[in-house]
């Protein structure tokens, strides 16, 4: 991240200083400096290095001739044997000898990785703390050898060993209580054990000192992400049951700061099974209190089906499954956003003389460079309104020739004015770069999704579990369709197919293709439908309200469990307190996606808003979650209710002001700039991120190598639904009773092939209600189809001459 800081004085606006980067010095030292300073620490401890080795080859030798006066060693240095010269053997002389003895050579490490740090800016070590744990043991180790050399040499001639620090140390306590004095010097290491590394019983002590092969045992019990390391004996068998026979187990759950991770200790070797939400780690221990800390459920006691099975876990149904590797997405080496010094200072002069053309002063002034736009932070003189300054958007706009200028007023918990200016060379944000981060691998929430970048380039993941739904929008070509490939890309990086399932849908039949092939992994769907995204609008109704059949089992569920949410009933699934026998299961996050929700409002209207609503009011305690994106912002298709359950919105660009108040309740979303420019508000916060950039080949790729490999035997099967056929309402059509208008209103919509109520309305002067009669009547008897939103009715019969035959039929 880079910033620029600029000030400018009340007296004179136009001369503008640049002040040093802030974010370039650390404690004083510029960047340069920092390089130097590493370079010559790395020197220095390879200087050390040889000086201190080939001290113990020539130091006897070397040691008459260091004894001589400066004017002679000059002359003498010929004969100084240490492979650097006199400089090394002074050094040497100086840190063994005089000082440290071996100990010294613990000065090396501290010095290089020092230097490498400092260079690099790699953190190899824990710098801080081993500095002081080397200089500890650089005095202790120094005084421990120098008990030995006082002890056991007489003639003193391996003195060099422990050097004058360590040798006068012992010198004082042997003088003072005698030859027990080794005793202090253990107490000092065991006092400097305790306090240092916080240990507080033996157990801590025996594993700061586990050796290589446990630790690795222990790094693969704990790596939770890799199934292939599952072994054969805990393949599922029977329900998904552990054939592994554990003894005697005492449970112990932990909790973090998103998810709950469970430990289960018994005296076995090391071995595990997990999940996302649970990781179940077999250590060596004696200890068989049961300790138990969790605020979700109950404390549970393991009970006899978790002392033979140990817990359930949901991802040996497809137990060598692999995640997608991050290799599947490409690399894209594109330059940083360059914004120059002079391009940062020519528009701070601009921003400062427009608004002193209108007698606004102001007093500082701060830029920060994002990868799409710089935002510049002002503070206006005393006495100056905001609402000014914010009126003069166009103007700075002009003034700076610039597209898509945004001005917030005031920053959010800053008291000062944002003005953001779109970058002339922009970053592209590459998904593969967010997705490796630290910050993503190591995200502990439930449903974790990587939009993009802040603009301080900060990498922007946030949890969709808590959002709990999200409603986008954007006008065609900004960036809404990568969006949510972005948000897919994300979820499936990091969940298991047992724990997440998709619902998408996709009117433009285009978009979701590519996740055909998740079908037996990832997606869920109608049974007996041969196409797991829907497109057709009939499906659509159906699914959304399978969906709330499902989520009203959900509840059913959670009500028998005594939970409250579906992470509590999950645990509780996991730790077998909940019988399979009656009902219950592990279930999964489901996501449902809806890539167009204009054209599902404009053909069948208030049959997708109430279900969607429903789902959106909901939903949310059982793990059902909305992604609704539409590229029409408008009232007709996010309506009231809609609006009302999504507080978290994203939008893109949008093509009016009035679009982007109908998405974010403000102004903003049509000054962006397009490309995944886009602004996201989760309640009072608006914040503008950079979306993560993702091309289709590379989410073929993905789909690619998770459809290849072995997956459930069918996609996840949502309720039956079936909507009102008007096969039952034939049943009820009685000829005798049909209006007197009826005949001729089913030759009028023959004759227009077009079944509308105004129609009827209009050409046979009634009233609507009983034109809406008739059309009901025509719909029982099977003249015209059911009612499509704002659609007309189909009408089934063709011809004038056929409709008399049924007619006739009639009576």
């Amino acid at each position: 991240m880079a910033k620029n800081t600029y000030k400018s004085s009340s007296d004179s606006q136009s001369r503008i200083q640049a002040s040093p980067k802030a974010s370039k010095k650390e404690f004083g030292i510029s960047p340069e400096g920092r390089l130097g300073l590493g370079l010559f620490s790395i020197i220095i401890s390879l200087f050390l290095l040889i000086a201190f080795s080939s001290y113990f080859f020539t130091g006897q030798a070397d040691q008459s001739h260091l004894d001589v006066v400066n004017s002679d060693l000059k002359q003498n240095g010929k004969e100084i044997k240490n492979a650097l010269g006199i400089a090394g053997a002074l050094v040497s002389e100086l840190f063994i000898f005089r000082w440290f003895g071996l100990a010294a050579f613990l000065l090396i490490p501290i010095l290089f990785f020092s230097g490498v740090k400092l260079s690099f800016n790699k953190n190899l070590v824990d710098i801080n703390k081993h500095t002081w744990e080397m200089l500890f043991f650089m005095i202790w180790f120094s005084s421990f050898l120098g008990y030995f050399v006082l002890l056991f040499d007489a003639e003193k001639s391996l003195s060099y060993l422990c050097g004058g620090i360590g040798f006068a140390v012992n010198v004082y306590l042997q003088s003072l209580i005698g030859w027990p004095s080794i005793v202090i010097i253990l107490l000092v290491l065991a006092l400097f054990m305790i306090f240092f590394y916080k240990i507080t019983s033996f157990q801590m002590l025996a594993d700061k000192f586990r050796t290589e092969e446990e630790e690795d045992d222990l790094e693969k019990a704990n790596y939770k992400r890799n199934p292939e390391n599952w072994e054969e004996e805990f393949k599922p068998e029977f329900g998904n049951k552990l054939t592994k026979q554990i003894p005697k187990p005492s449970l112990i759950i932990d909790e973090g700061e998103d998810e709950i991770a469970t430990f289960l200790q018994v005296t076995s070797t090391k071995k595990i099974i997990s999940d996302s939400k649970l990781s179940l780690e077999i250590e060596q221990s004696s200890d068989s209190e049961d300790i138990i800390e969790e605020r979700l459920v109950s404390p549970v006691e393991p009970d006899e089906l978790v002392k033979a099975h140990g817990l359930y876990d949901s991802t040996l149904d497809l137990p060598k499954y692999q995640f997608p590797t991050i290799d599947l997405l490409k690399d894209y080496q594109t330059d940083k956003a360059q914004v120059t010094n002079e391009e940062l200072e020519a528009n701070s002069k601009k921003i400062v003389e427009t608004l002193g053309n209108y007698g606004i002063g102001i007093a500082s002034i701060k830029a920060t460079i994002g990868p799409t736009v710089t935002l510049y932070e002002i503070i206006p003189d005393a006495g100056v309104r905001i609402s000014k300054i914010k009126s003069l958007e166009d103007d700075i706009a002009l003034s700076l020739a610039a597209l898509g200028i945004r001005i917030i007023a005031p920053i959010p918990g800053k008291g000062t004015i944002g003005i953001e200016v779109p970058n002339k060379n922009r970053e592209m944000v590459s998904i593969k770069s967010l997705l490796m981060s630290e910050k993503f691998q190591k995200s502990t929430m439930d449903l974790p999704i990587v939009l993009g970048k802040t603009i301080s380039n900060d990498i922007f993941i946030t949890d969709l579990a808590k959002m709990p739904h999200l409603l986008m929008a954007g006008a065609t070509g900004q960036g809404k369709s990568v969006g949510l490939n972005v948000i897919i890309a994300s979820l499936i990086y990091k969940k298991h197919p047992s724990q997440l399932k998709f619902v998408l849908v996709d009117p433009k039949k285009v978009e979701l293709t590519l996740f055909n092939k998740l079908e037996r992994h990832f997606l869920a769907m109608l049974p007996g439908e041969p196409e797991p995204i829907i497109t057709n609008t009939k499906k659509v109704v159906n699914t959304l309200n399978s969906l709330c059949i499902e989520m009203d089992n959900r509840y059913n569920l959670l009500k028998e469990a005594g939970c409250r949410n579906l992470k509590e009933y999950n645990l509780k699934f996991v730790n077998r307190k909940l019988n399979p026998e009656k009902g219950h299961k592990y279930m999964p996050y489901i996501v449902l996606i809806i890539d167009e929700l204009a054209d599902l409002m404009m053909t069948a209207g208030k049959e997708v808003e109430q279900p969607i609503a429903r789902l959106a009011q909901l939903a949310r305690a059982v793990g059902l979650h909305l992604i609704v994106a539409t590229q029409r912002p408008s009232v007709n298709v996010i309506t009231g209710i809609i609006k009302a359950n999504f507080p978290a919105r994203l939008s893109f660009k949008v093509t009016s002001k009035i679009d982007s108040r109908t998405i974010l309740d403000t102004g903003g979303a049509e000054q962006l700039v397009g490309q995944g420019d886009m602004l996201l508000s989760t309640g009072s916060d608006i914040m503008r991120l950079q979306c993560a950039f993702v091309d289709t080949p590379e989410v073929d790729e993905v789909c690619d190598f998770i459809g290849a490999q072995q997956g459930y035997d069918s996609a996840y099967l949502l309720p039956e639904f079936e909507g009102d056929e008007s096969g039952e309402e034939k049943s009820d059509f009685d000829p005798n009773n049909r209006d007197a208008y009826f005949d001729e209103a089913a030759r009028l919509v023959v004759n227009h092939q077009q079944g509308s109520t105004s129609l009827i309305q209009r050409r046979l002067k009634l009233g609507y209600n009983r034109a809406g009669r008739l059309i009901d009547q025509l719909e029982a008897a099977g003249i015209v189809g059911p009612f499509e939103g704002s659609k007309a009715r189909e009408v089934l019969i063709h011809d004038i001459q056929s409709l008399e035959d049924f007619l006739k039929g009639l009576g």
